[in-house]
């Protein structure tokens, strides 16, 4: 075999396109003999968080054995084929999710473990994991971050960008899909509404340049704030662009948010992983339903409402049917999961490179108590994952350094959230 050190540069791959995009990481782009780990064309890490309603009957999501050899409990089972890549975690506590309204405040504080009482504007406190991590490493892509959902509604969004603003969470796959890569059903349509915007965006910067040379400052200054969101719109624009350019084979959008609660599931995953795949977003946060759901699960026979039937006053009957729902939810995930690992991306596959919390911020949805949380990280996070094992903690361990662990596995440098001790070494 002839083994050249010529190799093609992904930087000037992106410049051929007409603007910066993340490409697919391709062969060329690695000089020979070089370890992928060494070169700039690095696999980064992709970073989820999905999110179940109600807790879970813990009985039945938490493995008795700790370690590696441990056995899949009825609501984890359907993860049991992905065994090297699943870390159960428990014992962990979130004290800044418990409140007299846990269902007011239960979404919120999955990601932050702060109690809305306790934000602070000033020192961030309140800032969700997902945002904290589109801040370091959701700069390189179209969209820092993407948040996605099963059901509306709820008391609160799953991400929240500063303490006080709420990050939307979108239902609808086709308002998903153009939000990654443009409105527009083809690449030809989108490629037009783009050209559109990008000549709009234009007249917009040049009419306020010559309006602002006759305004006092303070009027200056709201026309500088609104320059500013140009720019940012800006931007996403010009990636959109190279994206309909590089991204010929994109399927077409979704008509639309299907009536089927699985195939809506399912597709939604998809998107997440089609924002992976062609690198739109490195950070996806998605909850599967709402907190107090009425939903009913006629596909594993429930008939009932989630919400009541999640009041169980310790039922067996009950029991049975809350498992059903809740390994069902673990099945989408497993399905998912399985996707990722089917798609190549760099020296190995998308499960390889990332890093997926997938829980709940309820334990005994009886109770509203949040101790002990079930919590299963998925992924190898491009190496930084041992995978394959429970880990179990002593009680009062905060749910917070859980997500210290996370984000460092991605490379975002935070040390401490809310009341965390430090990352865990042992996952």
């Amino acid at each position: 075999m002839f083994i050249s050190k010529k190799h093609l540069s992904r930087r000037t791959v992106l410049k051929g396109a007409g603007a910066a995009i993340a490409l697919p990481l391709l062969d060329a782009m690695i000089p020979a003999g070089t370890a992928l780990a060494k070169t700039a064309a690095a696999v980064k890490p992709r970073l989820g968080f999905v999110y179940f309603p109600h807790g879970a009957v813990m009985q039945y999501w938490t493995p008795k054995e700790v370690g590696g050899a441990f056995a899949y409990t009825p609501i984890l089972k359907p993860l049991e084929p992905l065994r090297e890549y699943v870390t159960v975690v428990s014992g962990l506590r979130n004290k800044g999710g418990e409140s007299s309204d846990p269902h007011g405040i239960i979404e919120e504080t999955w990601l932050s473990c702060v109690h809305p009482q306790d934000r602070n504007m000033a020192t961030g406190a309140g800032i969700t994991a997902d945002q904290m991590a589109a801040r370091y490493i959701g700069q390189d892509t179209p969209l820092p971050s993407l948040e996605i959902c099963g059901e509306p509604g709820g008391y609160s969004s799953l991400s929240y960008r500063t303490p006080e603003e709420q990050m939307p969470m979108e239902i609808n796959p086709r308002k998903v899909f153009f939000e990654m890569f443009g409105e527009g059903d083809t690449s030809a349509e989108r490629r037009h509404i783009l050209e559109q915007t990008g000549s709009l965006l234009d007249y917009a910067r040049d009419a306020t340049a010559s309006l602002n040379r006759r305004l006092d400052a303070s009027d200056r200054a709201i026309v500088s704030d609104y320059l500013d969101s140009v720019r940012e719109i800006e931007r996403r624009v010009t990636k959109l662009e190279a994206s309909t350019a590089s991204l010929t084979n994109l399927p077409n959008a979704p008509l639309g948010a299907p009536d089927d609660f699985t195939e809506l599931l399912d597709v939604q995953f998809e998107m997440m992983a089609l924002a992976w795949q062609t690198n739109q977003t490195r950070i996806v946060t998605f909850k599967l339903a709402k907190e107090a759901t009425m939903r009913t699960y006629p596909q594993v026979q429930v008939s009932e409402a989630f919400h009541p039937l999640s009041h169980h006053g310790e039922d067996p009957e009950k029991f049975v049917k809350l498992v059903r729902i809740q390994a069902y939810h673990t099945a989408r995930m497993a399905k998912f999961a399985a996707r990722l690992q089917g798609i190549p991306d760099g020296d190995g596959n998308l499960l390889d490179h990332s890093l997926i919390l997938f829980g709940s911020n309820m334990s005994n949805s009886d109770l509203h108590n949040n101790d002990p949380l079930p919590s299963a990280l998925i992924g190898k996070a491009c190496g930084k994952l041992k995978g394959g094992q429970h880990v179990h903690y002593p009680q009062d361990t905060p749910h917070s350094s859980l997500l210290v662990t996370v984000l460092q596995r991605v490379g975002v440098p935070v040390e401490a959230i809310a009341d965390s001790k430090g990352a865990f070494a042992e996952v």
